[in-house]
């Protein structure tokens, strides 16, 4: 599993022009699963993410996790996130998990975020959608359940 954290002043997600997920301060996730993942690969990220200490102390050092300063997440699943560009021009997504297995692992991640105590707001899975935020910042990070 792949995850992209953006920590955010404000974020939200609408499909077919309605806001179906929206946070003001905390974390905007992108959640991308590949064929090997299972529930641990979940459970790993959401936990990384939860504990991540990238919001400012009092000093202005990144020391405080979302849990720590009460924000929330909107999380929104992006199987792009496994899109291979490095032969021609269009993507090759074979390295995504079928929407059946990546849409469990999706819930299973959300659902260990909300078990840590936070707010998890999500975009619809397999819609299309439209994402905004204000990266505050920026920060941005990529973290991977798999380190090679």
């Amino acid at each position: 599993m792949r995850i992209v954290i953006q920590r955010c002043k404000n974020a939200e997600v609408t499909v077919e022009g309605t806001v179906v997920g929206r946070i003001a301060e905390g974390l905007m996730i992108l959640v991308g699963v590949t064929h090997e993942d299972t529930e641990k690969d979940a459970v790993f990220l959401a936990d990384k993410a939860a504990d991540l200490r990238i919001f400012e102390d009092e000093a202005g050092k990144m020391n405080h996790s979302v849990l720590e300063i009460g924000g929330a997440v909107l999380s929104v699943s992006q199987f792009t996130l496994y899109g291979d560009c490095r032969k021609g021009r269009r993507p090759n997504f074979m390295a995504a998990a079928k929407p059946e297995i990546a849409e469990g692992l999706y819930e299973a991640f959300n659902s260990r975020l909300r078990e840590r105590g936070l707010t998890v707001e999500t975009g619809r899975f397999g819609a299309m959608m439209d994402v905004s935020l204000t990266n505050w910042g920026p920060v941005t990070l990529i973290v991977d359940s798999r380190s090679e």
